[in-house]
């Protein structure tokens, strides 16, 4: 008798909580909001970074595979061998391979 008694109140719960997710007023989302967040996160994504100009900080956050290391490594050889010509000659620094390079050139520019 108590099982039965038991599964009898499971029930009414169950029931009277899906009557309340049922009834409940539906929220719409607003439109403006997602469409700003993305056109933020499109213009994000198309901004490539300057070798020339970013400092370790960025290049660590912004690009795949470069540590903090790597990162003070790449400003480290442009300040001791001056701009970058070239993304390709983002090679010459130690601890950057070609793997990496290809994996961020879509990223990266020389101005």
């Amino acid at each position: 008798m108590r099982t039965g008694y038991f599964y009898s109140l499971v029930f009414a719960l169950l029931t009277s909580a899906s009557i309340a997710a049922i009834a409940a007023p539906a929220v719409k989302p607003e439109a403006n909001a997602s469409s700003v967040v993305m056109e933020v996160s499109a213009q994000a994504q198309s901004a490539k970074i300057d070798l020339n100009v970013a400092d370790a900080s960025t290049l660590h956050r912004e690009l795949a595979g470069i540590g903090a290391a790597k990162a003070n490594a790449i400003v480290a050889y442009r300040e001791t061998n001056g701009p970058f010509s070239s993304v390709d000659e983002l090679l010459e620094v130690k601890g950057i391979g070609k793997a990496i390079l290809d994996r961020n050139r879509e990223k990266l520019e020389v101005n």
